[in-house]
């Protein structure tokens, strides 16, 4: 018992020792001279996404800007944008379990790849450059059920641009507290 405690004592001391170092990148930093990362991310205006018109992936590309433009700023362009976010996009759809009689799919998989640029307006260089994906799965219930199918798709659409969304917002959020 009594060599337990010397071993207990050190990690609490360890533990409210570094307690200190760790701050939610989403926090306010100001306090410790850090980077404000909301008021960062709300200078960060998003470029239109290039898609042809009236494909379905132009309706993706605009899901992707909106979902972006609220996780960044709230929903709305940033008056005085200090970068710019320019985005490309593809889209795919796999067909991954086929019912064997009737030869048409029970399970599909729609995903997006992303590759981004965080441009500094001030210097017209890119600062950051990266690259994302999604998957996700969606079931087609039934195979005379034409509307569930089309609405499982947009389903599937939304969820992929929200999680690509999520992924870019993070990865700049990351740029503005580390630098890299």
């Amino acid at each position: 018992m009594m060599s337990r405690l010397p071993r207990a004592i050190a990690a609490l001391l360890l533990a409210a020792a570094t307690g200190g170092c760790f701050q939610p990148i989403y926090g306010d930093h100001v306090v410790t001279g850090g980077v404000n990362t909301q008021a960062a991310l709300a200078g960060v205006g998003v470029q239109q996404i290039a898609a042809p018109n009236g494909t379905p992936e132009s309706r993706l590309a605009v899901e992707l800007r909106n979902d972006l433009l609220f996780g960044l700023n709230g929903g709305t362009d940033p008056n005085l944008p200090t970068h710019e976010l320019r985005i490309r996009m593809s889209s795919t759809r796999l067909s991954v379990i086929i019912d064997r009689t009737t030869a048409r799919p029970d399970v599909e998989n729609f995903g997006i790849n992303a590759s981004y640029e965080l441009v500094d307006l001030r210097t017209g260089k890119s600062v950051l450059k990266d690259q994302t994906f999604s998957r996700v799965t969606y079931d087609v219930p039934g195979q005379q059920q034409r509307f569930a199918r089309a609405r499982g798709l947009r389903d599937a659409e939304n969820r992929a641009a929200q999680v690509i969304a999520d992924n870019i917002r993070n990865r700049v959020a990351s740029y503005f507290v580390a630098g890299t």
